[in-house]
C-alpha cells in the first residue's frame, strides 16, 4: 500500500483544514489507519485512528472535539477534518495504515505517507 497525504497549508488560528490520504492497492479497506504529527524538535505523536470499517475511532486528548477522522473505502481515501485549529497544531501530518500492536496511541504502522505541512498562525 502506498499512501499520499495532501491538504495541508497555512491557516489562521480558529480556522479549518481537511487532510486527505489517498491509498493505492486493493487492501486499504482491510487496514486500520491513523494520522500522526511531528512538530519541529518533538517526537511524532498519535492524533487519530480509525478501524478498517470506520466504525471505531480514537483521538488524542489534545484534538478530541476538534478533529474528526473518517474514511471512504470505496475511494481508498482517509480524511482528517481539523476545526478550531490552534498554533500548537502546527506540524507535519502523516497518514499511516496497518496498525502494529493493540494500543492505538503507541502503535507503529506498516505503511506511512510522506507527510503534509500544517501551519497555524496566531
Amino acid at each position: 500500500v502506498q499512501l499520499q497525504a495532501s491538504g495541508g497549508g497555512l491557516v489562521q488560528a480558529g480556522g479549518s483544514l481537511r487532510l486527505s490520504c489517498a491509498a493505492s492497492g486493493r487492501t486499504f479497506s482491510s487496514y486500520s489507519m491513523a494520522w500522526s504529527r511531528q512538530a519541529p524538535g518533538q517526537e511524532r505523536e498519535f492524533v487519530a485512528g480509525i478501524s478498517p470499517s470506520g466504525s471505531n475511532t480514537f483521538y488524542a486528548d489534545s484534538v478530541k472535539g476538534r478533529f474528526t477522522i473518517s474514511r471512504d473505502n470505496a475511494k481508498n481515501t482517509g480524511y482528517l477534518q481539523m476545526n478550531g485549529l490552534k498554533p500548537e497544531d502546527t506540524a507535519i501530518y502523516y497518514c499511516a495504515a496497518q496498525r502494529i500492536g493493540s494500543n492505538w496511541y503507541t502503535a507503529d504502522y506498516g505503511y506511512w505517507g510522506q507527510g503534509t505541512q500544517v501551519t497555524v498562525s496566531s
